[in-house]
Formats: structure tokens, C-alpha cells, sequence
């Protein structure tokens, strides 16, 4: 005797009872249009990368392709004489590049690792319930909007020394003051200081996007819990702005190693060589007529920066937490 229960269990596993039609099967006909049904669509929008396609060949990888010949000769306006890697082996002969290359690695460490930090301190305080919050974001991030050039030649003028206005405020309170860009024990950590005062706006606009985005539900749970301002910032703001930190650490990193116009326009790589770091070596020789040399330091530099940006950006991917 088949139960009613029966009928409707065999039912459920599409099993025809008796006297119920057999469930239908999908053929794999249908199956096989489906799928080219969903690749049609999906294919479609790729038609949008069109544009970015032509922008990305155009203006990055024609003048790639160029430089890297380019080093490979000695060229002018006019002409060029291939020379094979001469270029590479003259480079790597100046006597100042070693000193270009630390130079330029502790720039980029120390612009990130400020950045980074002043940029989560300054993200947690814009999106606190300061009053003037919004006011106090514009001024943070007003430095980013002005000239390079000009804040490099605004600083020069305010770290002269004695009568500089930095030195003038430090004999206020009795300290005695020195030569920032004239002295080489503090002329490359000085432009750095500038350059973090001038692109810290940046990196607390990405934190504060990435803070904002944590959903309050966290906080109210570490407020349930009774958890005070600093549990939220331990256990919550900071675990959870991972992303933004990355962000920040592999923007400002790229830009202190192919930073230039700031240490230019402050120290031009002096007293000496003691502040010239990879890029401004590079200019040296574009202005000494050198520019098949020239463009072989900037394969050169494009090579390093990828050679340590790619798995930097490979080992903090791999440490952010999938959504």
C-alpha cells in the first residue's frame, strides 16, 4: 500500500509515482544555448573597455615601447645611432648612483610610512563629530590642489637658515636652529617632510572613504559589549580600513620612488649629491645633453618601480580579507 506521504517523498526526488507524469529534463541542447545565451551577454559590455583600451596604448604603451628602444641608442631631435645596452653600462657607472638609489628608497619608505599613519589619525578625527569637520577636511586636503613648485619654493624660503621663519620660531623657545636643506645630514629628510605635508590630504580622503564605509552595526556592538573609543579603533576602524591602508601605502610608495619636482625645486640633489635620488640623476643628464643616457635611467627606473610594486601589491592582496 503507497502512503499519500509516499507518493509526494518520491515526488520531491522527481521519481514519477503512480499515476504522476515523470518530471521533464532539461536536454543539453538547452543547456549548451543557455550558456551561449549568458557568454553573448556577458560579452557585450566589453565593448566599454574599448575607449580605455585606446588611452592605455596610446598614452602608456607606444611610449613605453619607444623609451625602451630609445635607451638602446644615442638620439637627438634629428637622428639616432643605435649602441646597444652602452647606455645601460654608462648609467650604471655614475658615481652618485648608489647614493641616488638609497636616497631614493628611504624617501619613498618614509613619505609612505607618514602618509599612512598622519592619514589614519587625521581619517578618524574628520569622521569624528567635530563640529567643523567639514571645514577642517578642506584645509587638510588643500595642500594636494596646490603646485608642487610652489610649495617648494614656499618651504625653501621658510627653512633658510636664521632667518627663515622655522628657525625664528624655534629661537622663541630657546632652540637653536640650522641649515634644513644645507646640511646633509637633514636635507633629504626635510623635502620628505614637505612632501608629506603636501600629499597627506590625499591619503586622509582615502581613509575617511574607507572609514565611513564600515557599517555602524560594528560600533554599536563593541558599545553593547562596553567598549570604549579605543576598542572601536582597535577592533573595528583599524582591521577594517585595511583596504584603505593598502591603497595608501601603494600610491604614496610609487610616488616618493618617482618623486622629483620637490626635491628639484628644494635642495636640485644637493649639498652635493647627498639629497639627489634616482629621477633628479636622471634630469642631470637630460640637461647635460645626455638623452639617450637619460631615457635608459628611466627604463631603469620603470623597472625598479615595478620590480618592488608588483609584489608589494601581490602580499598586501593576499592579506586582505575577501567581502
Amino acid at each position: 500500500m503507497v502512503t499519500g506521504s509516499g507518493k509526494t517523498g518520491a515526488g520531491s526526488r522527481g521519481d514519477a509515482g503512480p499515476g504522476l507524469p515523470a518530471a521533464p529534463r532539461r536536454s543539453r541542447s538547452a543547456g549548451k544555448d543557455s550558456n551561449r545565451g549568458k557568454r553573448a551577454a556577458a560579452a557585450y559590455p566589453y565593448a566599454l573597455y574599448l575607449p580605455a583600451a585606446v588611452v592605455y596604448v596610446v598614452i602608456f604603451l607606444i611610449p613605453t615601447v619607444m623609451a625602451f628602444y630609445f635607451s638602446l641608442t644615442r638620439w637627438t631631435l634629428f637622428d639616432s645611432t643605435f649602441v646597444g645596452l652602452q647606455n645601460f653600462r654608462d648609467f650604471f657607472a655614475e658615481q652618485n648612483l648608489r647614493v641616488g638609489f638609497q636616497n631614493t628608497f628611504v624617501y619613498a619608505v618614509v613619505t609612505s610610512g607618514l602618509k599612512v599613519v598622519l592619514g589614519l589619525a587625521l581619517g578618524v578625527l574628520l569622521t569624528s563629530r567635530l563640529r567643523l569637520r567639514g571645514f577642517l577636511r578642506s584645509v587638510v586636503f588643500f595642500p594636494v590642489l596646490v603646485s608642487t613648485v610652489a610649495v617648494g619654493i614656499t618651504f625653501s624660503v621658510l627653512l633658510k637658515p636664521d632667518t627663515g621663519l622655522v628657525d625664528r620660531a624655534l629661537a622663541l623657545v630657546g632652540v637653536s636652529g640650522r641649515d634644513w636643506l644645507g646640511d646633509a645630514s637633514t636635507a633629504l629628510l626635510s623635502v620628505a617632510l614637505v612632501d608629506v605635508w603636501k600629499g597627506v590630504g590625499l591619503a586622509t580622503v582615502i581613509y575617511i572613504a574607507g572609514i565611513l564605509s564600515i557599517p555602524p552595526d560594528y560600533h554599536q556592538a563593541v558599545a553593547v559589549d562596553g567598549g570604549n573609543a579605543w576598542h572601536r579603533f582597535r577592533h573595528v576602524t583599524l582591521p577594517l580600513s585595511r583596504p584603505a591602508t593598502y591603497s595608501v601605502i601603494i600610491l604614496s610608495f610609487i610616488g616618493g620612488l618617482r618623486s622629483f619636482d620637490l626635491i628639484w625645486t628644494m635642495t636640485r640633489g644637493g649639498p652635493g649629491f647627498t639629497s639627489d635620488v634616482i629621477a633628479s640623476i636622471i634630469y642631470k643628464q637630460y640637461q647635460a645633453g645626455f638623452y639617450g643616457l637619460s631615457t635608459a635611467g628611466n627604463v631603469i627606473l620603470f623597472l625598479v618601480v615595478t620590480a618592488v610594486v608588483l609584489p608589494l601589491t601581490w602580499f598586501l592582496g593576499r592579506r586582505e580579507v575577501p567581502s
